[in-house]
């Protein structure tokens, strides 16, 4: 009975290092007192993280990206020391 536990467990550990996240649409804005290193490091965290940065802005401090909720989380976090917006990407649909 043991052997069938361990077997069972370890497999529940495969099955959840290998689980897909889920990527979202997101734009991340920045005020403009925020450092680039700020920035940029959002930029590496969501590359690392297996997204994509889909536009770069120039009249406002941010970029558009593809992201998993994993690394979304850690931007999240680095983002509220510098008032980080970070907003799901919509459709806007006029009246």
């Amino acid at each position: 009975m043991r052997p069938f536990a361990f077997l069972i467990a370890a497999l529940s550990l495969f099955a959840g290092a290998f689980a897909v996240d889920i990527q979202k649409s997101v734009i991340i804005s920045y005020p403009d007192s925020t450092p680039d290193s700020v920035v940029d490091q959002a930029k590496k965290a969501i590359i690392d993280g297996g997204g994509m940065i889909t536009h770069e802005y120039h009249l406002i401090k941010g970029f558009a990206a593809k992201v998993g909720e994993k690394a979304l989380d850690t931007i999240a976090a680095w983002g509220k020391e510098h008032n980080a917006l970070i907003e799901e990407d919509q459709v806007v649909k006029g009246l």
